[in-house]
């Protein structure tokens, strides 16, 4: 087994409570990134919903290599790497559909939807040559975790549930909130295009420290109280899962409340459909509880966002660019609560939506900062004081600390340092 080295010396651009802005803007250390995280650690790529029939497919992405998540002619869910091995051409351009081949446009060569090769053009060409090794490569693992599909570049590493640790049961949380258990991500992604490195996205996402002051126009505006759960006097955690994986825990505060339905900024008469299916399957006490304690926020390292009522994938196009794939959750069964999580999606990560826009322009402006050279080191100590462990062992503080953050870039230096196959 061969080893990959490394020309950087991560240990000494990450520290326990700071890390070197290099780290955000050097272009070798992205491509390194892209061999030890993205192309070998387990990467969210797409939901069964969204390829439901026998030859259906979506393109997406593992980092920035494109792909076809495809539900073969046996139903069996492949991931193909969308490049014709003829000559390197994209197999694939449209967005979604169902076929039963793929045809290369250059020069025609045809796939199905396995990854076989069945034929090409002008066949007399290629006598005596074996269409064995020709097909289309293939992502060589595959888990899909209860709809969630992920995939790895590595033939061998550890299983779905070793990487996902204790964000399944965030996941678990997320579907009890389905009448049904299941989610349907079928209404469409908006991708949000942006000059800035994908950590500042990950580290953001479960950033409780500046919701109260980047968003305060849209809480202010919306005389809304989203703002009180940032604050010094909110019961909210920020939890560290280990793995990267990391939660802004809401659930003391909706637990406050105690309140159905209080996480939406609604109430149960509002959603009578919604309400009656959830009791019809969990019983009236469970169902109460799953819907006082609401969705989760949560970023599975390195691309998966579930931010309440919306699910995010990040991408990373190159060292200085990222695209953010969002779309509005929908539960099965769920019909009237769906409409309103729509409404709410387009209202805040929408063309003119509030929240989103107020994100961006913080990672653009993080971009261009990590490049000015003094200071070099970016600070991550808020919390340390009243860091603690949680009933399950996961590290925990304020809903304002750092503990994400510093959770994340552990994680981050052992994948960067350990040896490669």
């Amino acid at each position: 087994m061969s080893q990959t080295t490394s020309q950087t010396d991560y240990s000494a651009l990450i520290e326990p409570t700071r890390v070197h802005s290099r780290l955000y803007y050097d272009p070798d250390i992205f491509q390194e990134e892209l061999e030890k995280i993205w192309y070998r650690t387990w990467v969210y790529v797409g939901h069964t919903s969204e390829i439901p029939n026998k030859n259906d497919y979506v393109t997406k992405s593992i980092g920035p290599m494109p792909i076809l998540m495809v539900r073969d002619r046996e139903g069996e869910i492949r991931l193909l790497l969308n490049k014709c091995p003829h000559r390197g051409n994209q197999l694939c351009a449209y967005q979604k559909g169902n076929r039963t081949t793929f045809t290369c446009p250059y020069h025609s060569w045809t796939f199905n939807t396995n990854g076989d090769l069945m034929g090409y053009a002008l066949p007399e060409g290629y006598e005596g040559t074996d269409k064995k090794g020709l097909g289309l490569g293939k992502v060589p693992r595959i888990a899909v975790y209860r709809g969630f599909i992920f995939g790895s570049m590595a033939h061998e590493g550890p299983t779905i549930e070793e990487h996902l640790g204790g964000a399944k049961a965030s996941l678990d949380q997320l579907l009890d909130n389905s009448p049904t258990g299941e989610l349907d991500l079928t209404v469409g992604f908006l991708q949000h295009r942006t000059k800035a490195n994908w950590k500042f996205m990950v580290e953001n996402e479960t950033d409780g420290y500046h919701p109260g002051f980047v968003h305060s126009s849209i809480f202010q505006v919306a005389q809304s109280g989203i703002a009180n759960l940032y604050g010094s006097d909110s019961t909210a955690l920020t939890r560290d899962f280990g793995n990267g994986h990391t939660e802004f825990d809401l659930r003391p505060e909706w637990r406050k409340l105690d309140t159905p339905l209080g996480w939406f900024g609604t109430t149960a008469d509002r959603l009578p459909a919604y309400v009656k299916a959830m009791n019809e399957s969990y019983g009236a006490d469970r169902a109460r509880q799953i819907m006082i304690d609401g969705t989760p926020h949560i970023m599975i390292f390195p691309n998966l966002f579930i931010a309440e009522i919306q699910l995010f994938v990040i991408q990373p196009i190159s060292v200085d660019e990222s695209i953010q794939h969002v779309t509005a959750l929908q539960f099965k069964g769920g019909e009237d609560i769906n409409r309103r999580l729509r409404q709410q999606t387009m209202g805040s990560v929408g063309p003119a939506g509030f929240l989103l826009a107020d994100d961006t322009e913080m990672y653009e402006r993080n971009h261009r900062g990590s490049k000015i050279r003094d200071p070099e080191w970016l600070v991550l100590t808020r919390g340390l004081h009243r860091e603690r462990l949680d009933e399950n062992g996961y590290r925990i503080a304020h809903s304002t600390d750092e503990t994400t953050q510093r959770g994340i870039w552990r994680h981050y230096l052992k994948l960067m340092t350990e040896a490669q196959p």
